[in-house]
């Protein structure tokens, strides 16, 4: 079996950092963490081990490769990869570089730098088709590495039972009211503004109707704005476990004006609750409309209250899409199927 170093040296905390957490714990690897990580006490907590390093210590990094024997260093935070490279190339092991592919790419900067560093890499692994379809297109054919595509999974969530959803409800002052959830972090690029707006015009025209809002804000005042505006709906603040806020939903909807994937969404379609999602990016390789959710314009609030109106008048509708939906997820999106995938190509 071939030793894989996973390395991620963003300080941050969101989806690319815990998928890396994930891949991990499941591949049984040692990890490379940034000095400032907030994945820290995590990794601590799942006693996972770790090294710690600062941004450009790429000598410390090649002594872990060679005294730790890694045969394979699995990048994710692409600002990580000259660190790696380099690492690479002072390492005695020299061993294969994989980068997993979270963003878009829109450009390739074509010097004579970064296409040193392309040709170092081995492998990347696009989290979609289209991002595949973005590598093969900006990368230029002469140092591209191989490409595959691996969707990013979800676990199967603890499904709580109607006494738990019905406690839940109730700290939150929700009755008989139709549920519209979306989740993540509160800025304006994730569209919290647009599931409200079409909410508002819902409540206008007489549905009983709220938006929960569930996520720690990342721009204040545009929270703050959203807060005073819309008096009427429930914001959250941060929660550690939001696949439950989703099940007392009638709905989760996922806003983003070009996400790159859409983790929210496999997660809500796994706790068998219908989603919509903007027309762009990640959501149209998950969501096939009208089958499997529904896909409104990116951006447009009109469009979305269209399509929220569909399912609020046919329970029918909502019902069949969420089932449907729960199947796909559970056959293409599996987090457990997905990282044997992964290991295959390793």
């Amino acid at each position: 079996m071939k030793k894989v170093l996973e390395v991620c040296l963003s300080p941050d905390l969101g989806g690319l950092e815990l998928y890396m957490k994930n891949i991990t714990k499941y591949l049984n690897s040692p990890a490379v963490i940034n000095k400032k990580s907030k994945l820290k006490e995590i990794l601590k907590n799942e006693k996972i081990d770790y090294f710690e390093l600062s941004r450009y210590s790429f000598f410390k990094l090649a002594k872990i490769i060679d005294k730790e024997e890694i045969d394979i260093v699995h990048l994710h935070w692409t600002k990580d990869i000259p660190i790696v490279v380099f690492a690479k190339l002072l390492s005695k092991r020299k061993p294969k570089i994989v980068q997993t592919r979270h963003m878009h790419m829109t450009r390739f900067k074509s010097d004579f730098y970064h296409k040193f560093l392309y040709k170092n890499i081995d492998m990347m692994i696009a989290v979609t088709n289209l991002v595949k379809e973005q590598l093969e297109k900006f990368i230029p054919k002469d140092i591209r590495p191989k490409i595959e595509t691996s969707y990013i999974g979800a676990n199967t969530p603890k499904i709580l039972s109607n006494e738990e959803k019905n406690s839940l409800k109730k700290s939150f002052n929700i009755t008989d009211e139709f549920i519209v959830c979306i989740v993540g972090r509160i800025e304006e690029a994730k569209g919290q503004h647009i599931v409200l707006q079409a909410v508002e015009k819902l409540r206008k025209n007489g549905i009983k109707i709220k938006t929960l809002v569930v996520g720690h804000y990342m721009d204040e005042n545009y929270f703050n704005n959203l807060k005073n505006s819309y008096p009427n709906d429930i914001f959250t603040g941060f929660v550690s476990n939001p696949t439950d806020f989703m099940q007392i939903s009638d709905c989760v909807v996922l806003a983003t004006k070009k996400e790159t994937f859409g983790l929210v969404l496999i997660e809500a379609m796994k706790c068998g609750v219908c989603v919509l999602g903007s027309n762009n990016g990640g959501p149209l390789e998950i969501i096939d409309d009208e089958k499997t959710g529904l896909l409104f314009e990116s951006m447009n609030s009109d469009s979305l209250c269209k399509k929220l109106s569909l399912i609020i008048e046919n329970e029918k509708l909502k019902e069949t899409l969420a089932l449907n939906g729960k199947i796909k997820a559970n056959e293409v999106f599996d987090r457990e199927k997905q990282f044997v995938k992964l290991k295959k190509l390793l």
